[in-house]
């Protein structure tokens, strides 16, 4: 550490890290989708334990209706959002080497996406009845 480093302040060493404009925006979403997976998550719940017992057929109507069809995509959307926010920050403050980081985080926004994806594809496809 030089000496000009021992005589300035924690704010001024603090400055020169880099920008901290997205950590607020950042914060709020996860928190939104946060909020938004507890009561679809009561909801998810509540429609697998309504449906245990039931056929294939019936299932397959119940989750082919527009109202569950919608929060059971709403719930697949702020699942994946939530997770890839969550790990986002673990990748950020637990992986210190800057390629790995990077790699990390691509890994992260293409999982993510591609489950995404996926489920609600499966979710638009028994709606739709193909």
């Amino acid at each position: 550490m030089k000496v000009t480093d021992k005589l300035r302040t924690p704010l001024k060493r603090a400055r020169g890290l880099g920008s901290a404009k997205d950590g607020t925006g950042h914060f709020v979403i996860q928190r939104i989708t946060a909020i938004a997976l507890v009561f679809l998550s009561i909801y998810v719940v509540g429609l697998v334990v309504w449906l245990i017992g039931a056929d294939y057929a019936a299932v397959r109507a119940t989750v082919a209706q527009p109202c569950n069809a919608l929060l059971l995509v709403a719930f697949l959307v702020a699942s994946f959002w939530h997770a890839k926010l969550g790990m986002q920050v673990i990748v950020e403050d637990y992986v210190h080497t800057p390629w790995l980081a990077a790699v990390s985080q691509l890994a992260v926004i293409f999982v993510c996406a591609l489950a995404g994806l996926a489920s609600v594809l499966a979710v638009i496809r028994i709606s739709l009845g193909a």
